[in-house]
Order: C-alpha cells, then sequence, then structure tokens
C-alpha cells in the first residue's frame, strides 16, 4: 500500500538514497530541505523553530536525517556546537510538533549513531548496552531524547543507530579513499579496533524495514560481521586494487583530524551487532565485507 513519507535532512547521502528509495516504490514523498516554502514565511526551519504542521498532515511516517557531517571537520567548540544543534533541534521540533497534532504520523524514525557506544574495546554491544561517555556518546544520548516528546505522547518512535555506510559517493569513506587509491591506506593506530560498517543499500533497505514494521526504541543500523581495523583496510585495498599495508600511526590521524575527532573516528572500537534487526527477521544483502565492497566498487 502506498505511503505518504516524510523526509528532513534529505541532501545527505542517506536522505538521497532513501528518498529515492521510497519514490521508486510508489510512495508519496516530501522533502523538507531547510528554510522550505516562502522565503518571508518558511514552513520548515529548525534553526528558528518553524515547522507548520499542515505538511506532516495525512503522513504515515516522519523520517528525520539532519546533521552536520561527524568527520568533515575538526571538532572545534564551535564545531561541535554545530554537531549537536543541528541534530537535536531538528529531532525536537519534529517530535514536538507531530505530538501537539490532533492526528499525528504514528512513526518517527529519527537518526543516531553506534557512536552512542563509545570506545567499547572488545566486547560486543547491542541495543541493550549502555551509552559511553565521549563527545559522540554524549551526542547520541541527547539527540536520541530530543524525541521523548513523540515517546511522551504515543506515537512509534525508532532511533536508527547508524555505523560505517559503504558508499562509493560520499560518507565517512569519503576521507579514506584518495588515502587509498594512492597506495597509502593501511591498519591505523595497530588496527586492532573494530569497525562496524554498512552498506548504502543495506542502510537504505533497512530503514524501509523500519517504516513498514511495528519496531520501535533503538535499533543497530550495521552489518552482523563487523572487523577489525586492519581487515576493513585489506578489504577495502583489495576492492580499490591498492596495497593497503603502510600503516598510519596515532599521530598522523591526529595531525590530520585533531585528536579528539582522531580518537572518535579513526580508532575507538566498537563492535555493535544489529540485534534488533536480525531477531526480527531483516535480511542483509551483503552481510561480508569483502562482497559488500565488490558491490561498491565494481572493477
Amino acid at each position: 500500500m502506498t505511503k505518504r513519507i516524510v523526509v528532513t535532512g534529505a541532501s545527505g547521502l542517506i536522505g538521497r538514497a532513501l528518498v529515492g528509495a521510497l519514490q521508486m516504490r510508489g510512495d508519496d514523498v516530501v522533502v523538507l530541505p531547510r528554510g522550505s516554502g516562502r522565503e518571508s514565511a518558511p514552513t520548515w526551519d529548525p534553526v528558528g523553530g518553524v515547522l507548520e504542521d499542515d505538511i506532516l498532515v495525512g503522513a504515515d511516517a516522519v523520517v528525520s536525517l539532519n546533521g552536520a557531517g561527524i568527520g568533515d571537520k575538526r571538532w572545534t567548540a564551535q564545531r561541535k556546537e554545530i554537531l549537536r544543534s543541528s541534530r537535536i533541534r531538528s529531532v525536537r521540533l519534529v517530535a514536538e510538533t507531530m505530538a501537539k497534532m490532533e492526528n499525528p504520523p504514528g512513526t518517527l524514525i529519527a537518526g543516531s549513531a553506534t557512536g552512542y557506544y563509545g570506545d567499547a574495546g572488545d566486547r560486543l554491544v547491542d541495543e541493550r548496552s549502555p551509552p559511553g561517555d565521549d563527545f559522540l556518546a554524549k551526542l547520541c544520548g541527547d539527540w536520541e531524547a530530543a524525541a521523548d516528546p513523540g515517546v511522551e505522547s504515543g506515537m512509534r518512535v525508532v532511533h536508527a543507530r547508524t555505523g560505517i555506510v559503504l558508499s562509493s559517493d560520499g560518507g565517512a569513506l569519503t576521507p579514506l579513499l584518495p588515502i587509498f587509491k594512492a597506495g597509502l591506506g593501511g591498519p591505523i593506530a595497530g588496527g586492532s579496533q573494530w569497525w562496524s560498517w554498512i552498506t548504502l543499500a543495506d542502510e537504505v533497505a533497512a530503514l524501509l524495514f523500519l517504516i513498514d514494521g511495528d519496531i520501535s526504541g533503538p535499533v543497530n543500523l550495521v552489518s552482523p560481521n563487523p572487523v577489525r581495523q586492519k581487515e576493513f583496510a585489506k578489504a577495502l585495498g583489495a576492492a580499490l586494487g591498492r596495497p593497503a599495508i603502510v600503516p598510519a600511526p596515532k599521530f598522523a590521524v591526529q595531525a590530520r583530524l585533531g585528536r579528539e575527532l582522531a580518537e572518535a573516528i579513526g580508532y575507538a572500537s566498537q563492535r555493535v551487532a544489529p540485534s534488533v534487526l536480525t531477531e526480527a527477521g531483516f535480511r542483509f544483502a551483503s552481510p561480508e565485507l569483502d562482497d559488500a565492497l565488490a558491490a561498491v566498487f565494481p572493477r
């Protein structure tokens, strides 16, 4: 049955792919770019706290994917505030607006990330695991809490905790690809840390599964097969036809990204299991890294 889905943050990698998939299956998709509507009276402006609820009338679900890129720039105090506000303001505004409606959409899918778990070392974590205590973990916790008005009003709220998304068209691999294509990719800080990943195609399929289903609460959007970073580097190098043996020591990664960002995305260890998805019967098209990278980078 055709659904009406409202998507915010649709200009990002995941948002673009999700909108395309929704349209391809025949759904009525409403995209809310920031400041949409008349310039003098925008219908959607998360910075200004504006969201006209008539946009949401008749929608089956709202998918909120707003957020400045985590790894795009060094984490200065100003950048960290942008990372927080770009996520929390938009989700809170959507949730509060929906909660006040007489007949709101029944579902809110809100973006989040596996950064929620912090650096977990070798410990396998899933949706029942506690949060970490670093900046990214606290950001994810506050990001998810911003949707509480929706939960309190009785609607179905899903927190989509996404890992490293594999795509040739942007996302977490963007800063890595030039290095690997030059044959300079390799283990980061020894490479023993765990990386949890998912293909863009499986990410979108999982979001459609969540939109159509009845799951609520946190859901890890990652492959069931996390790998150590040195294995990831080797597989990515093979997919690109380049060697991946040159190690990248901590000081080099920190010089490029800054200490805090490097710790969060370079050598933090997150061995994450998609327990909720697998228990609900979701089937990954690309559960193994070698096959996934071969699909992302066909040769």
